[in-house]
């Protein structure tokens, strides 16, 4: 196959292929519809494809993307990696020619092939699974892990610890989001597709996942909402008392306390944001 990213035909040929093996498994015996997967993950790979992208009005989901991902598992056999002293038994290699991509990778940090790691991306130990993408100037710090399918935008910052949740079933389920030159604190959690916004503020030990309640507190009264941090928020763990059979007890949630300041550049802004507010990082 040859690849011309400029000819809508040329994915949409993919597409079909995808969403033909898709409905019928034994395609996947198919010499042409396995290279429009294969073809597919080196897309993947190579940042020319992704599960989601941003759009006018938001993020679209591409669908038989993440449908080419898990009919891609099939397909492959389990075969030892070696790196060093290290060896793996797996069915999806690891990424390689990281110098030549512009990525300072430190040991131990594993990428999977199939996921992008943008130039100027810095990997601590931590861990980048399939289909995800990592954008450039992004830190990826000690121990994070960024799941499949997870979009990680420009110059962000992920924590020491930080867990991005990874989705690929069911295929119409969107990924965790986490737009560009967002700080997320050490030992957050975001999963479920919860959808950060651009230049966003988590502090340490946030959870979020789809059903958890994020409290806008900056104003006279409170302002719920559930699956998006607004852009430019600044964010902590919070939690709220909700009566059970047994009692009433607190549950965790995030609360908004405050926005970045447009005055001073993103590093400086920051900064302040953490210091204002207090928030440890």
């Amino acid at each position: 196959m040859i690849c011309r990213l400029d000819d809508c035909g040329f994915m949409n040929l993919l597409k079909e292929y995808i969403d033909r093996a898709w409905e019928d498994r034994s395609l996947l015996e198919d010499s042409a519809t396995a290279k429009a997967i294969h073809e597919t993950i080196r897309l993947l790979d190579e940042g020319q494809l992704r599960v989601a992208e941003p759009v006018d009005r938001g993020w679209r989901l591409n669908e038989w993307v993440k449908k080419a991902v898990l009919l891609y598992f099939p397909l492959q056999k389990s075969e030892t990696i070696e790196a060093g002293p290290f060896e793996f038994h797996d069915k999806i290699g690891l990424k390689h020619g990281y110098a030549v991509r512009g990525v300072r990778v430190v040991p131990h940090a594993i990428a999977r092939y199939g996921s992008y790691i943008a130039p100027g991306v810095v990997m601590m130990p931590s861990y980048v699974n399939i289909g995800a993408w990592v954008g450039s100037g992004t830190m990826v710090d000690t121990w994070a892990t960024v799941g499949s399918c997870a979009q990680i935008g420009r110059n962000v910052h992920l924590s020491g610890g930080v867990g991005i949740g990874g989705v690929l079933e069911p295929v119409q389920a969107e990924p965790v989001i986490v737009e560009d030159g967002c700080f997320i604190g050490s030992r957050s959690i975001i999963v479920e597709g919860v959808r950060v916004e651009r230049e966003a503020v988590l502090g340490a030990n946030v959870v979020l996942t789809r059903s958890s309640r994020i409290i806008d507190v900056t104003g006279t009264s409170p302002r719920e909402m559930k699956g998006v941090i607004p852009a430019r928020s600044v964010v902590i763990p919070g939690s709220y008392a909700r009566k059970f059979p047994a009692g009433t007890f607190q549950v965790a949630c995030a609360l908004i306390i405050g926005q970045r300041r447009e005055s001073t550049d993103l590093k400086t802004s920051l900064n302040e944001a953490l210091r204002d507010y207090q928030i440890m990082v």
